[in-house]
């Protein structure tokens, strides 16, 4: 660690550091029996835990340096939060959808043969 720098001492290359870093790591997530574990799972889960929490893309996007775009495409799948509020707003657009309440009605009968089912009963 040196002045500004958390995992360079800034002596020595760049490269070396980094790949001094991906061993270490590399090692870490074989001891931790993690398969294909790499430095940018920290990346991912930090990205995921802010949506969780109920930030932004462009909260997401802008902590980690990327555009909305990329946000979107790569982080928002992985958003159960995120994902249960889509859900939840389809189902409300739809509720009120008139093609759909025509569709439901028919499906329960027509009036004629819930009078009849009625009359039975």
């Amino acid at each position: 660690m040196s002045e500004g720098r958390w995992f360079w001492t800034d002596t020595g290359k760049i490269e070396t550091a980094v790949k001094d870093w991906q061993g270490r790591l590399a090692q870490l997530f074989k001891d931790a029996g993690i398969e294909g574990g790499h430095a940018h799972r920290f990346r991912d889960t930090f990205a995921v835990a802010m949506l969780e929490e109920g930030k932004t893309l462009q909260d997401v996007a802008d902590r980690l340096g990327i555009t909305l775009a990329v946000a979107q495409k790569h982080y928002n799948p992985w958003s159960k939060r995120r994902q249960e509020q889509a859900n939840a707003d389809v189902r409300v657009t739809w509720a009120n959808d008139p093609f759909l309440k025509m569709l439901e009605a028919e499906a329960r009968g027509t009036s004629e043969v819930r009078e009849k089912v009625e009359r039975l009963q």
